[in-house]
Parts: C-alpha cells; structure tokens; sequence
C-alpha cells in the first residue's frame, strides 16, 4: 500500500493541466515508467485527478452554500419573512454577482464530473455576460466606432 500512496504523491508532484485535463510531462512519465508499468502510471492520473476534482468541488459547494445560507438567512427575520410572503422581497446587484460567481465554478467543476448533460445553461450565461457588462456601458457607448448612449 505504501508504493502506491508513493506513487499517487510522485504523480500528484509531477502532473501537470494539460489540453486533454491532468498530464503527466514525458520526462516524469519515463522517469516512472522505470519503476511502473503505463496502466499504473495511468490509473493513477485518473485517481489524482479525481481526488483534485473532488476537492475543488467540495471548496466550491462550500463556498456557495455559505453565501446562501447567509442571503436566506436574512429572510429569517419577521420583517423580511413579511416581505417574502407579499411577494417585495428582492436581491441586490451585488448578491446576485456573487451566487452567479460562485454557480459558474461551481458549474465548472461539475462538467468535468457529470455523466449525463448539463442543465439549459443558456440564460444563465446571459445574466453572466450582463453582470459583466454591469459599469462598462457607458464606456462602451463611447468608444470611437461605438453605439452612443442611449441607442441609435
């Protein structure tokens, strides 16, 4: 058992993001086909990368569960519940950059794990590419070639 925590750890040193996900550079990859065959060394970029995949899946899941226990822990007081049920509670600009953030890497990650299809992502990434417009419009109505402010 220890050899092969040995070579998890050499493969973890040694891997790096490569086109097609976690690589193992040639030199490295001779260097430990010394001592492994090719199945192990492969076995065991499959098992790292599995084990970085699931690491930065639970700091994501973290990271968003946090910040929405914080949003709807805000709707727990009297007032704020009053709100929701007459339908004038809302969320600022702010707060949904954050959620939106935090989904996408989050979303990110979950691609490279899902086996079906991911969900109809198609306006979630319109609010993205508004949210990322947000302070710029001005600026972009103004750029010489540019549409001026306040349309045509």
């Amino acid at each position: 058992m220890g050899r092969i925590v040995d070579l998890l750890g050499e493969v973890a040193a040694a891997a790096e993001e490569g086109a097609e996900g976690l690589e193992i550079p040639l030199d490295a990859r001779e260097r430990l086909l010394e001592c492994w065959r090719d199945e192990d060394l492969d076995d065991a970029v499959s098992l790292v990368r599995d084990s970085l995949s699931q690491g930065e899946l639970v700091e994501a899941a973290d990271s968003l569960s946090a910040r929405l226990v914080e949003v709807l822990g805000a709707f727990g007081a009297e007032a704020a519940f009053g709100q929701v049920r007459e339908d004038r509670a809302h969320l600022s600009l702010d707060v949904i950059g954050q959620l939106t953030r935090r989904v996408a890497r989050l979303e990110e990650i979950l691609d490279v794990l899902r086996d079906g299809p991911p969900p109809d992502g198609r306006g979630f990434e319109e609010l993205r590419r508004r949210l990322a417009d947000v302070g710029i419009e001005a600026e972009m109505g103004s750029e010489p070639g540019g549409e001026p402010e306040g349309g045509v």
